[in-house]
């Protein structure tokens, strides 16, 4: 590359910075915060209503609220009001379970009009394959490790 253009490069880099809106750090991390715990207390008032009603073990109660969360994230996806939360929120609306449903359902809602096998079921674990894959692969590996060591 020669030194003219080299010089071009870094002028067009500068002005794309200065025409990149800059992130409002700490306004962003206040909405992550408050978005991710409401919808953890959310997920907890639920838990402590199932228990205090219903007389399953706590294990049992985890695994209904559990459900009950994915339900309430993919579904709030498919009638779009969980993009205008993720907007908003960013990481608050997906380190909760409901950020993992809306990862599932997100790309299937996408290419539903390709069909449900080649659309809806082939892009459905598009974002979420992934996480799958190393969250398993990760487990898989960490309890070899804790079987090794423990003896």
């Amino acid at each position: 590359m020669s030194k003219n253009q080299a010089n071009k490069n870094k002028a067009y880099q500068n002005y794309v910075d200065t025409k990149i809106p800059k992130p409002h750090l700490l306004k962003n991390c206040i909405w992550a915060f408050l978005v991710g715990g409401a919808i953890c207390t959310i997920g907890e008032v639920i838990h402590r209503v199932i228990e205090s009603h219903y007389k399953y073990s706590h294990l049992d109660v985890s695994d209904i609220t559990t459900l009950i969360m994915v339900f309430i994230g993919a579904f709030l996806t498919g009638i779009g009001i969980y993009d205008i939360i993720g907007k908003r929120a960013g990481a608050g609306s997906l380190i909760p379970i409901t950020g993992f449903a809306n990862s599932i359902v997100a790309p299937a809602m996408e290419f539903k009009r390709e069909g449900f096998i080649m659309g809806v079921a082939a892009k459905m674990f598009v974002l979420a394959g992934p996480v799958l894959v190393y969250g398993i692969g990760s487990s898989v590996i960490v309890g070899i490790l804790y079987y090794i060591f423990k003896k």
